[in-house]
């Protein structure tokens, strides 16, 4: 390889290299939304909860760049098998983790609402499901950034007791709605929030099975069962 080929192929590193570091900095940022988020509604917190729901931009700046670092690796590099699908996935992630963001961000407006209204126990049960999405949401950006595969497949396997979890919780809550009228407004708040965080589950699993791909070159072969049941009551 003469000294230009090294200089392009370490040119071409540096730029994944960005991609990489760019998708870990975007996940810590959606990680401490998120946790910032449960925690201002376990604790009725409206000063935190108003911080969160604002606080997308960094986010959304970090996703822009990934946005176009691909693009330009793609036009300008032409990568194949291992680059090609680390500059793929990277996108996709980078995507998947804004979405993230902007979930955390619903829930603490959701949040700042059900504030206005009489404390509901429900809350506690919506704070566990959102402590198990956020294990998820840092579980998976551990594999990613580890290149871990068999920790990529765990957080995969873990969205089943999530939507377990989300199922009966909200069975839980349209039964406390029914018996008490009067809750109906929060409890409904309580719901759209849980929802959320479900679907936190959800962009986590994405992730799992994307970063799969990006270590082993080959998609998961099965498709995940989910068990979000609240559609049948």
């Amino acid at each position: 390889m003469s000294i230009g080929e090294q200089h392009i192929v370490k040119s071409f590193d540096v730029e994944l290299s960005k991609l990489t570091d760019a998708v870990a900095r975007m996940g810590g940022l959606a990680e401490a939304q998120l946790a910032a988020a449960i925690e201002a509604l376990e604790n009725r917190d409206s000063a935190q909860a108003s911080q969160v729901a604002g606080d997308d931009l960094r986010i959304d700046e970090i996703d822009a760049f990934i946005n176009e670092q691909v693009i330009r690796v793609l036009a300008l590099r032409g990568p194949l098998a291992d680059d090609l699908r680390t500059a793929v996935t990277a996108l996709k992630i980078g995507s998947e983790i804004e979405r993230i963001g902007d979930l955390a961000a619903n829930v603490a407006k959701r949040s700042l609402v059900l504030n206005q209204a009489p404390a509901v126990a429900q809350v506690r049960s919506v704070g566990r499901l959102g402590r198990q999405s956020l294990t998820m949401v840092k579980d998976v950006l551990d594999a990613y950034l580890n290149a871990d595969a068999a920790r990529a497949i765990a957080v995969r396997e873990r969205d089943r007791e999530l939507d377990e979890i989300y199922s009966a919780l909200f069975r839980e809550i349209l039964t406390y709605m029914m018996e008490d009228p009067r809750t109906i407004t929060p409890c409904s708040h309580l719901l759209f929030i849980a929802k959320n965080l479900e679907r936190i589950g959800d962009h986590a699993t994405n992730i799992a099975e994307m970063t799969y791909f990006r270590i082993v070159g080959k998609a998961l072969p099965d498709e995940r069962v989910k068990r979000d049941t609240s559609s049948d009551v």
